[in-house]
């Protein structure tokens, strides 16, 4: 029985970096889904923009 080419090792190798990254990726996804319910968004007001709340109109402190 004739082995396996080195076409067919390498395809091999690169198919197990992609099940090893795709596992990587689903348990970042899962740490970030249960910090986000450990730390949820803080009260906003109702009909207040999360994006630009706090931020006060006007001239603002120079940065320097």
């Amino acid at each position: 029985m004739a082995r396996p080419g080195p076409q067919t090792q390498a395809k091999r190798r690169r198919e197990l970096a992609k099940q090893e990254k795709r596992k990587e990726k689903e348990e970042r996804r899962a740490l970030r889904k249960e910090q986000k319910e450990q730390n949820p968004p803080p009260p906003t007001k109702p009909g207040e923009d999360p994006d630009i709340m706090g931020i006060v109109p006007g001239p603002q402190k120079p940065t320097y």
